[in-house]
């Protein structure tokens, strides 16, 4: 997930609320009436790709004594936000990047079974087992599909603002769909979409 995208989704105020949706959900499930002593810790943990940089960050309640100091009854710990930000180029192996590293190799779209393994159980000295390895062959799997939709996705939408920008420039339909390789039907049905998106 790109930076715009992870602030704009979720950033600090989505997490707040998740992880007060966790607090309030135990309300006569973990404690019931005033018993507030009774409300269990909580973690939120968010990964978030493609970021500029790597980042470790733990949000939590802090207490600030403006007018004296007051120990005031209750736990402070209650919340926990830990946000993880990936950057796009897997960093080098250091102590400060282990975690970074590790995830990073694990949720690659760029990196082969392999050599996601060879990270995991030479750097990490993660024991790799038969079901292990395969978890990590459907993960790959799975990332390479979704990255294949990405791109073809990326050319179907070049294909149509190519075949707008020749529309609006007065060519038919008939000699769209001949530079593009497509049915005429085709070509009139993605005009008709994009001037109904444009109204």
């Amino acid at each position: 997930m790109n930076e715009s995208r992870a602030d704009s989704l979720f950033g600090i105020v989505g997490s707040v609320f998740y992880v007060s949706r966790m607090i309030s959900s135990q309300k006569e499930r973990d404690f019931s009436n005033s018993n507030y002593n009774d409300i269990k810790r909580v973690y939120s943990i968010w990964v978030c790709m493609n970021m500029p940089e790597n980042s470790l960050e733990h949000i939590h309640l802090v207490k600030d004594s403006i007018v004296n100091f007051h120990a005031w009854k209750g736990k402070m710990d209650l919340i926990n936000i830990v946000m993880i930000g990936l950057a796009e180029e897997l960093p080098k192996h250091e102590e400060k990047y282990e975690l970074h590293r590790l995830l990073g190799a694990l949720l690659s779209q760029d990196l082969t079974v392999n050599e996601k393994l060879d990270i995991i159980g030479n750097e990490y000295a993660i024991p790799i087992e038969k079901d292990f390895r395969e978890d990590v062959s459907i993960m790959c799997n799975l990332s390479q599909k979704i990255k294949e939709t990405g791109i073809e996705t990326g050319i179907e939408m070049g294909k149509r603002e190519m075949i707008m920008k020749m529309y609006n420039k007065g060519y038919t339909a008939a000699q769209i769909a001949d530079v593009a390789e497509m049915d005429e039907e085709q070509i009139k049905d993605i005009i008709k979409n994009s001037e109904l998106l444009t109204v």
